[in-house]
């Protein structure tokens, strides 16, 4: 077999260790692969490179197309950013996937049938990391989510669901609030979701979601979400089915692939000889799948699992009742290599033999255009007079065009015309100027109001456009308003 080339990095902390032993267990189970070692992290950043790769490294993955990352640490204080978000964006990986299996009775877990898969948006959201401070009191954080990038993530979900025989696709939003930003996520779902009739769906608000997959996982099979939501529910998932620690997870591209364990450096137990690589070898058998190279895949879980079933544990999941043998992270990986070629008997064994036909189509729908027309404008201000009716009144003489105030909140909340005294105010003022029939407005009638707002000695942070989309209004109407 031709081998395939890769890119690896062996990270910080436990990184070269669990990397060590990930990939004797891959040689071991017969892999073919051409590897390229980079630098990442904690050193590449200390030595004045804030993003913690290198250019070279990026010459790697963009030639390989595969990588094989180990967990990294990030130094403490500003300026550094997170690889992780870099490497995900830089290279479209827009999928980020994360099995989260039960491995009762030999991993402890109070969900023996729990079999999830969490396929998480990877681009967008919170996690477009644009955040400004506006105001001494009031800082933002913007919520992006895109049309396409929605499409992509919840066809992969569906094509993931059809190609491994899954039953069920599930959505998590909060549009319940959200209903422009996560409200285009369910929608999109459901639109997509009528493509694969044979395949099931449903929506769940993000909470009580949360709270039925922490009571009874076994209600679901994929679960697509947005960004942060599957950031956070990922973890809860892993650990819910026994341990963060085995968990492993694929970031997927159009051209380019990262696949890792979902934990973290934990430099404490550095070079002890303790850290479990279950979570990067789990990570590396869907890299192997990725290839073609399924029947390494297999028959490297296949040890994996059997060397769980004979109760040879690393100190994270050993249980005196349970385990059998405690080993250290050199020990655990000679245990599977000795089991290659075996499988479980308890536990299911795995299958990879029809992976190889599994071909994904995500691109989005050519949407047709529609007609924007701009109707009015928010204008933030910055105000420590927290007096909103006073505001109101010294603003309401303003009209440009057909603009007029209509509505001022603090933090979403109106508090002019009409508001409660009980409501606290921050020194951050929404102030939306629009005509009462959504009457279209020209851009320069918006740079009118606003120099005539800032000649008044208003001091303005911010402004975005109210528009309507084919005659419909898509900006949020601001609580009572």
């Amino acid at each position: 077999m031709e081998k395939i080339p890769i890119t690896v990095a062996y990270g910080d902390g436990i990184g070269p260790e669990i990397m060590q032993a990930t990939l004797d267990i891959l040689q071991a189970g017969g892999a073919q692969l051409d590897i390229e070692t980079i630098e990442i992290g904690e050193k590449v950043y200390l030595s004045g490179n804030s993003a913690g790769i290198a250019p070279s490294a990026w010459e790697s993955l963009r030639r390989t197309k595969v990588f094989l990352k180990a967990p990294i640490t990030t130094p403490q204080g500003g300026g550094f950013k997170s690889l992780n978000v870099t490497t995900r964006k830089v290279l479209g990986l827009f999928a980020n996937v994360r099995p989260c299996v039960a491995y009762a009775p030999f991993v402890s877990t109070k969900h023996p049938k729990m079999d999830v898969v969490i396929v998480r948006e990877n681009e967008e959201d919170l996690y477009a990391g644009i955040e400004h401070q506006q105001t001494q009191e009031v800082v933002q954080c913007l919520k992006l989510i895109s049309r396409p990038g929605t499409e992509k993530i919840v066809r992969y979900a569906f094509e993931y669901a059809r190609a491994y025989g899954r039953k069920k696709v599930t959505c998590f939003t909060k549009d319940n609030i959200m209903k422009q930003t996560d409200g285009l996520f369910h929608k999109v779902f459901d639109e997509v979701a009528t493509e694969y009739p044979d395949i099931e769906n449903e929506h769940w608000i993000v909470d009580i979601g949360a709270a039925k997959l922490a009571d009874t996982p076994e209600l679901f099979d994929v679960i697509v979400m947005p960004n942060l939501y599957g950031d956070i529910l990922s973890d809860v998932a892993a650990q819910i089915a026994g341990s963060v620690g085995l968990a492993g997870s694929s970031n997927i591209g159009e051209e380019v692939a990262m696949f890792e364990a979902i934990h973290g450096s934990a430099p404490r137990r550095a070079g002890q000889n303790l850290a479990n690589p279950s979570g990067l070898l789990l990570g590396s058998i869907m890299m192997m799948v990725h290839i073609g190279q399924n029947d390494v895949a297999e028959r490297v879980h296949n040890a994996w699992l059997k060397t769980l079933e004979d109760g040879i544990h690393t100190y994270d999941i050993f249980d005196e009742g349970v385990s059998t043998q405690k080993v250290g992270t050199r020990e655990f990986a000679q245990a599977v290599i000795e089991r290659m070629g075996q499988k479980p008997e308890k536990l299911t064994p795995v299958s990879y033999e029809n992976a190889s036909n599994v071909s994904f189509n995500v691109t989005p729908k050519a949407q047709e255009p529609v007609n924007i027309e701009t109707v009015g404008v928010d204008i933030f201000l910055r105000c420590t007079d927290r007096d909103p009716n006073k505001l109101g009144n010294a603003l309401s003489p303003y009209k440009v065009g057909k603009m007029h105030l209509t509505m001022i909140t603090n933090r979403g909340v109106k508090v002019w015309p009409d508001g409660f005294s009980e409501t606290f105010c921050t020194d951050h003022w929404r102030c939306r100027f629009k005509s009462e029939e959504l009457e279209a407005s020209s851009y320069q009638d918006i740079l009118d109001l606003q120099q005539a707002i800032t000649t008044a000695g208003f001091d303005i942070i911010k402004t975005e456009n109210l528009c309507t989309f084919n005659g419909e209004a898509v900006f949020s109407a601001g609580q009572g308003a």
